[in-house]
């Protein structure tokens, strides 16, 4: 069992299919090797939640707000169209009207297999990509709510009692766990933030108990384990450890549980018996095929996009999995349908998680991808991040640091290069010093690992701090450095300088200098402020692309601020340097640090530019000026000073 979804993976096939194959070898229908028995009934349910859980993790609200009036109208198209189709097919086949509608639901829904490509092709931000992610949004809701309606009819209390109360409980039930949850977690990770076991934990009981809540109003569970990966997505960085953990502990132990569970209730000898089954696996195909295409060509043509953009849609929404075996066991579960029926709906499965791929990747080298900036963001930004060198001396700090450079690491495929340095310059190094430097190095390596990013850990002895870490970049070929800013400079600081004013000083690459008083993870809200005389340098296009990509990982909004030099400035366009029409740009004038201070909110990060000023009296500190006034001001918001040298 083990083996069969690495074997069924080498051969370009879905791993999941490996998993339901292997629950019929060893199943009851198979060799007998095991009983369909509670336990496996137990953890099935359990892999069934953590599965639908990790299909809301890839939804995101924000999805809606690009092409809304499109993602609106293909939601509900690829949702209508399957359903009637779905409904007419199974009816011509002699299933009843609930369990055609039900079947039908499950060829409304689909699942986003295809997305990795997107990335790979370079559209992910194209109207047909945005538009179909919307959707799905749109149809996933549309077939559970379906599935809830139609378990409640099967049941014989589907009365306006059940709508009475259905209505308004689902209504509070979904405002509680899309408001609620995030505001929660924010205050969680800002009390905790420094246990990943209690973060970890906390995902876990927000899943069954929003889980356990749906039942209680009378719903399937499975809608609350999907509204709760949707509430609580935007916490959680895609390339954070707590995101690798959440996908290892899904993908390795919970779901598998579950497809196998759903293979042992196939038997193959079915198709000996019952050559029907034949006959309904190429019907729910064809209407499967047919209804999703139909709704991306119809959808497509209203929006104008060429056939490319068209196949790249139906090929995105063709997929079938989490959803459609989520809704078939609970139906079978409740002896609404029959094996004939789940032997069809794996079929189907097998059929357009092949075909959903091969579709996208094909059409989708014909899509042209959004309108190209100023600023090539694979030549400018992903050096910046390729080798990635972050000093680590507090274990307090350190967390957020880390996971601020293996987002910028893991977005440009790059290296995390960990570094402590010890100073051997009041006389020879304590062995307790080295002792905390190989704890901090060690705890690094491990988040590093547990993101699943490469990692060179770096312990040095050096004369001062400061050269340690200049002379570490140079030698490891460092192309960005990211050290911790405790906020505010003492009077000596400020008059012979400190170890960040002579790193700024010393190094010949970018340095974000980061204060995080709050978990990263908080962050809601990403503001860069500049002023507009710096719109024209390569180093302002550079740390919009650096903000642009925090921010998407982040899940977080990103906003710009231009304070206007001149009355003469022509109005900045976000297009220019790579970001969409659409984004927030606030233009103000006077005092920098106080207009900026006023838009600060809770669970905002600030980023800054600065740069060396080669012809300051005797190089004397001052960069941090300005963001050392807003720290003062706004002692508990996150902070990041882009600094580049000056040949940038």
């Amino acid at each position: 069992m083990l083996v069969a979804p690495l074997l069924f993976e080498r051969l370009r096939l879905p791993g999941i299919v490996g998993l339901i194959l292997a629950g019929v070898v060893v199943g009851p229908n198979g060799l007998g090797l095991l009983a369909r028995n509670e336990t496996i009934v137990l953890l099935g349910t359990v892999g069934l939640l953590f599965l639908m859980f990790m299909a809301g993790l890839e939804t995101s609200l924000d999805d809606l707000k690009y092409n809304a009036n499109k993602a609106v109208i293909f939601g509900l198209a690829t949702f209508s169209i399957p359903m009637v189709l779905g409904t007419g097919s199974m009816l011509l086949l002699g299933y009843s009207w609930l369990a055609s509608i039900l079947v039908a639901s499950c060829f409304a829904t689909h699942t986003l297999l295809a997305l990795p490509i997107l990335t790979k092709l370079g559209i992910m931000r194209s109207q047909p990509v945005t538009a179909t992610l919307g959707g799905t949004l749109i149809t996933n809701v549309l077939g559970l709510l379906v599935l809830a309606v139609v378990v409640k009819a099967h049941g014989g209390n589907l009365t306006l009692n059940f709508w009475l109360f259905l209505i308004p409980a689902l209504a509070i039930y979904t405002f509680a766990t899309l408001w609620g949850v995030p505001k929660l977690g924010r205050w969680f990770f800002r009390q905790f933030g420094h246990d990943e076991s209690a973060e970890f934990i906390f995902v876990l009981a927000t899943l069954f108990v929003v889980s356990f809540v749906a039942g209680r109003i009378e719903i399937e569970p499975i809608i609350g384990a999907f509204l709760a990966g949707i509430a609580i997505t935007e916490l959680i960085p895609q390339f954070s450890p707590l995101m690798n953990r959440i996908q290892f502990i899904g993908n390795t132990l919970f779901v598998p549980f579950f497809l196998i569970s759903v293979g042992m209730l196939i038997d193959p000898l079915i198709l000996i018996k019952e050559p029907k089954s034949l006959l309904i696996a190429v019907v729910m195909i064809a209407a499967e095929l047919l209804s999703k295409f139909l709704a991306a060509w119809g959808p497509g043509k209203f929006f104008g996009f060429q056939f490319p953009s068209i196949m790249v849609m139906f090929g995105l929404s063709v997929a079938q999995a989490a959803s459609t075996l989520a809704a078939i066991t609970v139906a079978y579960n409740i002896k609404l349908v029959d094996q004939l029926t789940v032997n069809g709906i794996i079929a189907m499965i097998l059929v357009t998680c092949v075909a959903s791929p091969w579709i996208t990747e094909r059409w989708g080298k014909d899509v042209n991808p959004q309108a190209s900036s100023s600023i090539d963001e694979s030549e400018s930004v992903q050096p910046l991040a390729q080798r990635v060198l972050v000093p680590v001396a507090n274990p307090n700090t350190e967390d957020n640091l880390l996971n601020l450079a293996l987002i910028l690491a893991k977005t440009a495929d790059g290296t995390l290069l960990p570094l402590h340095v010890l100073s051997d310059n009041a006389g020879r190094v304590a062995p307790e010093a080295r002792m905390l430097q190989t704890q901090l190095l060690a705890a690094a390596e491990t988040i590093a690992h547990a993101a699943a990013c490469d990692v060179e850990t770096i312990g040095r002895v050096d004369d001062a701090i400061d050269r340690g870490i200049t002379r570490t970049a140079s030698e490891r070929n460092a192309t960005l450095i990211i050290c911790g800013w405790k906020g505010y400079s003492t009077t000596r600081d400020n008059f012979f300088g400190n170890v960040i004013d002579n790193v700024l000083r010393r190094s010949d690459v970018p340095v974000l200098i980061s204060r995080f008083p709050q978990p990263i993870k908080n962050t809601g809200r990403v503001l860069f402020a500049a002023a507009d005389q710096q719109t024209s340098l390569v180093a302002f296009q550079q740390t919009v692309t650096l903000a642009k990509n925090i921010a998407t990982e982040l899940k977080a909004t990103l906003e710009l601020v231009m304070l206007v030099t001149s009355p003469g400035s022509s109005p900045f366009n976000p297009e220019s340097v790579g970001l969409s029409s659409d984004t927030p740009v606030s233009l103000i004038r006077g005092n920098f640090v106080r207009k900026v201070s006023q838009m600060l909110q809770m669970d905002d990060l600030l980023i800054l530019t600065a740069h060396t000023q080669p012809n300051s009296l005797l190089g004397l500190p001052g960069q941090l000026v300005q963001p050392e006034a807003i720290a003062r001001i706004h002692p508990d918001t996150s902070m990041i000073v882009v600094h580049f040298p000056t040949h940038l």
